[in-house]
């Protein structure tokens, strides 16, 4: 039982790796694997220089600082409106659910074009889907700020920019998976789940003021010309990053017993078997095909880096990865994922109805302006969110690992879970007492609880995020997909009756249910963390994919 985590009878189980070479260890153990000082490299990179992991560290992290800029601006759409609903109600003469419903149609259209996308993605790569849905962004975001007074065209431009959101949503964590080794993701899944949801609460404290001073259009206006000024940068500065790598190399993922390595502390514990695990390495690569070992191709020139496609990442049927998200949600790993990082974010959403709803009326009398600056809080939260969490993934990790003899356990990013469940819940219940006992000039204890339950948010989402790509990566993709479809779904049911059920409602017993709910999802992972070894190698030997023809 390494720290808490159940293993299996099986030695080779995907997630489990050896990611430090140990004082006293068997040498034969890493012959042939790669390393960057004690560190072995997970998964190993290949010989051919269009590997992503092949790249020199600063292109890898340009990549990815444009990923998160273009990730910052379409973060920016879904919370477009959370500080102008009474505006947008006034403006087009409808009741305030109608006027939310843009939000929630626009979530749905996330939703419904991410499974989409992901197959897409999973088929040709990535980087076509970035330069698409940054075109989707910019014409769909001046389409809604040329709306004028029809509430139909501004609710397609709505789902459209939907749509332009999703590739981000989905995608930009899988390419986080990509580009770097598990000893470096820590920090850099942070800084992508800073850029997806930071600029979500940024936006209101900004939208309040330009709509007051510029008109609502132009919160779609600047989206559009943002937008368009980061294109040019995806264009030519974010080549492809999915790559189609040998097994025996992916040493993280094993879909077949026998296939590929992983370095288990049963084999530590087992010296006949400390060598063998080099050994299978060798054995896998020598069962490759003759041309899957010779020569690497030639280095891509600048100029074929720009082609949205670069050939098949997998021979894999588009319509059967259609498909393949949906059963996953019956994965156990998966589905804690969703209910980790989705219900958060879901409640977020309902807290953003009390503000645009409640906090209008008697005794703050909040106008756009002021509801927009009620997010510097959540904003400061997200911020201290992230530096926490990047602090502690990678910090925490890396002790645990040393302390478990050099072997990787993702389950050790499961307890970032411990600062999501103390910030997130006490964040819900201080905001529900909060908003119910409000006085005139009372709004700071309001935003400070709001800010601490996204602080919680943003720590389950990186927990969420990186428990995924490491022990899943195989299927990181279609798991995002998955967090994705749940998230805004269940926001966009939120949206649909948030307002009702608070004017039939107490505040505060909503949020106390809400909490209450909250709490049970986070102890969720005490079981998660104990019995994932057991689930990952479960779903290994049944893997669901499989049993339904779908992998």
């Amino acid at each position: 039982m390494g720290l808490g985590v159940l293993n299996t009878r099986e030695q080779n189980v995907p997630g489990t790796v050896n990611v430090y070479e140990q004082e006293g260890q068997v040498k034969e153990n890493v012959v042939g694997l790669k390393k960057h000082g004690d560190i072995i490299l997970v998964p190993q990179p290949s010989d051919d220089p269009n590997d992503p992991l092949n790249w020199p560290l600063w292109k890898r992290d340009l990549t990815l600082f444009i990923l998160c800029l273009i990730s910052l601006i379409a973060s920016t759409l879904s919370p477009l409106l959370a500080a102008n609903t009474i505006t947008l109600s006034l403006w087009f003469e409808l009741p305030f659910t109608e006027t939310a419903l843009l939000t929630g149609y626009h979530l749905l259209g996330v939703g419904v074009a991410g499974f989409i996308f992901v197959a897409s993605a999973r088929v040709w790569g990535k980087r076509h889907l970035y330069l698409l849905g940054t075109l989707i962004i910019i014409v769909s975001s001046a389409w809604g700020g040329g709306s004028g007074k029809n509430y139909t065209s501004i609710l397609w431009a709505r789902i459209f920019q939907g749509v332009g959101l999703a590739p981000f949503e989905a995608l930009v964590n899988a390419s986080v998976g990509d580009l770097y080794f598990v000893h470096e993701r820590g920090l850099r899944m942070a800084a992508s789940n800073m850029s997806l949801f930071g600029g979500a609460f940024f936006t209101p404290i900004l939208v309040g003021k330009i709509t007051a001073t510029l008109g609502w259009q132009w919160t779609f206006y600047l989206v559009a010309i943002f937008a368009a000024a980061l294109f040019p940068f995806i264009f030519f500065f974010v080549p492809e990053t999915a790559y189609r790598r040998a097994d025996y190399l992916n040493t993280d993922v094993q879909r077949d017993a026998g296939v590929g390595v992983n370095h288990t502390h049963s084999g530590l514990q087992n010296g006949n078997s400390a060598s063998s695990e080099a050994a299978q390495f060798e054995l896998d690569k020598e069962r490759l095909p003759t041309n899957a070992t010779s020569a690497p191709p030639p280095k891509a020139t600048f100029a074929q880096t720009l082609y949205p496609f670069n050939g098949r990442k997998t021979d894999e049927n588009f319509f059967k990865l259609l498909l393949r998200p949906f059963p996953l949600f019956a994965h156990p790993a998966i589905l804690w994922a969703c209910l980790i990082q989705g219900t958060l974010i879901g409640w977020t959403v309902m807290i953003g109805v009390v503000l645009a709803a409640i906090f209008l009326a008697p005794p703050l009398f909040f106008d756009p302006v002021a509801t927009g600056y009620m997010y510097t809080g959540p904003f400061i939260g997200a911020v201290l969110g992230f530096i926490l969490a990047g602090l502690l993934s990678d910090w925490s990790t890396k002790v645990m690992i040393r302390r478990n003899g050099g072997i990787f356990e993702p389950e050790f990013r499961i307890v970032l879970v411990i600062p999501q469940l103390i910030f997130g819940c006490v964040g819900l219940y201080g905001f529900g007492y909060a908003a119910s006992h409000v006085q005139p000039g009372g709004y700071f204890l309001p935003d400070f609880f709001f800010a601490l339950e996204v602080m919680g948010m943003v720590l389950g989402a990186v927990a969420s995020g990186l428990y995924i790509v490491d022990a899943h990566r195989e299927i990181a993709v279609e798991a995002f997909t998955c967090l994705l479809i749940f998230k805004n779904i269940f926001s966009f049911a939120l949206t649909w009756s948030a307002y009702d059920w608070l004017t039939h409602s107490k505040i505060y017993t909503i949020f106390v249910a809400i909490g209450s709910v909250q709490v049970g999802i986070c102890l969720l992972s005490i079981p998660m963390y104990i019995f994932g070894k057991w689930n990952r190698d479960l779903m290994r030997r049944y893997d669901i994919l499989k049993i339904l023809h779908l992998w």
